[in-house]
């Protein structure tokens, strides 16, 4: 068993890791990693500016099988806090008198799940790509929200014209991508005005963090509604780790979405996957959960038909799916806030919801099949005992 150190020097395992002693904040803030970069990847990212960029993927791909191994977070599924969230909800069924609980729908409406399609634009190259991408999500009927950094590369404004008169949302990508952000306080309170000025001047509400580098004490500060810099789960990125959720969670007033699928330069270019198998997993099991479906597909990277039919393969698959609800970041964090200001009232008997999301959800009841959690859109318990599974929200 892999044996982790901790800040006092003592050793802990990735089962104590993963006590349910632990708050959830625990996880969400990633407060279960060790401070520094591990010493090899330092030294890959110091020498990195110097390389080839063919020497920079042969490395990556060695490391990447010694990574793809880590015991906590698993990967590419951790499936921690969805179990604990099962098992807490399980016992409160227990306990209540009815055998049942009410709750809010995850989502709007009759959706089993939402998904975010999200891009994030490193180079000029990739905004000249943005067409491309974009006439290719129009043949499936979706919108989908683009990260621009903001002095990185020249930025052409009418595309962001086009791309909101399309239905698309312009986020902020930070301001340089240099990776400096959050490595001193120093630098990210020099850095912060120009990301709000920034965010201010586009009208963006969304920040994604370069290279997803991320400090979930100082994030709340950035002037952004929601932030979607967290990985569930992801030992590849230069900020190995994860928040280990499937669910918008909030870092104070603001909504992280965390980002749940392999990033699709991992994918194809580090792992070398021949198919988009490991998307599809990922997003069935976050489907039957209930959770998030974010996924982050770079312009810069859709340069060929192959790399391109790997997102179409995907949007195939998303859009095939029934009672999904895909919506744009932005769309997804206000829900989140509504759903989290409401609470479930009795009326006659009948419960309802009371808040701002009163007009969009719905109430659902929780029970108990077999020891494991089912959701029953029909108030009534013998409607659920007659249903045979045929009103399961699942």
């Amino acid at each position: 068993m892999m044996v982790l150190p901790t800040h006092r020097g003592e050793k802990r395992t990735a089962d104590t890791i993963r006590s349910d002693d632990h708050p959830i904040e625990y996880y969400l803030h990633e407060r279960y990693r060790v401070p520094g970069k591990k010493k090899l990847m330092r030294v890959y990212y110091g020498l990195r500016p110097f390389m080839p960029r063919s020497v920079q993927l042969a490395l990556r791909r060695v490391y990447a099988k010694k990574q793809a191994q880590t015991e906590f977070p698993r990967w590419p599924i951790e499936p921690l806090l969805v179990e604990r969230a099962e098992r807490e909800l399980a016992e409160r069924i227990r306990q209540s008198a009815e055998g049942r609980v009410p709750l809010i729908t995850m989502w709007p409406g009759n959706a089993r799940a939402a998904v975010a399609l999200t891009h994030d634009v490193e180079w000029g190259k990739g905004m000249r790509n943005i067409p491309r991408v974009r006439a290719l999500e129009k043949r499936y009927g979706v919108v989908s929200s683009w990260n621009f950094v903001a002095e990185r590369y020249p930025l052409d404004k009418e595309l962001f014209k086009v791309l909101e008169r399309e239905g698309c949302e312009i986020g902020l990508h930070g301001v340089y991508h240099d990776g400096k952000k959050f490595s001193s306080r120093a630098i990210f309170e020099e850095r912060l005005p120009k990301i709000n000025a920034y965010l201010q001047q586009w009208g963006a509400v969304g920040f994604r963090s370069p290279a997803t580098h991320r400090n979930p004490e100082w994030m709340p500060e950035i002037a952004a509604e929601y932030d979607s810099s967290f990985p569930d789960t992801d030992p590849f990125e230069p900020q190995a780790g994860g928040c280990c959720s499937i669910f918008p969670f909030f870092l104070g007033r603001m909504v992280e979405l965390p980002i749940t699928l392999v990033q699709d330069h991992t994918l194809i270019e580090i792992l070398q996957e021949k198919d988009i198998r490991l998307w599809i997993e990922k997003a069935s099991w976050i489907i039957e959960h209930h959770g998030l479906v974010n996924i982050i597909i770079h312009p810069d990277y859709m340069m060929t038909d192959r790399n391109l039919g790997y997102y179409e393969e995907f949007l195939r698959f998303i859009t095939r799916q029934e009672n999904l609800w895909l919506a744009l970041p932005r769309e997804i964090a206000r829900w989140w806030k509504d759903r989290a200001a409401s609470c479930i009232t009795t009326e006659s008997g009948a419960p309802k919801i009371e808040g701002p999301a009163k007009d969009r959800g719905r109430v659902v009841w929780a029970v108990l099949e077999s020891g494991n959690v089912h959701y029953i859109a029909d108030s009534p318990l013998h409607q659920h005992q007659k249903s045979n599974h045929e009103s399961s929200v699942r």
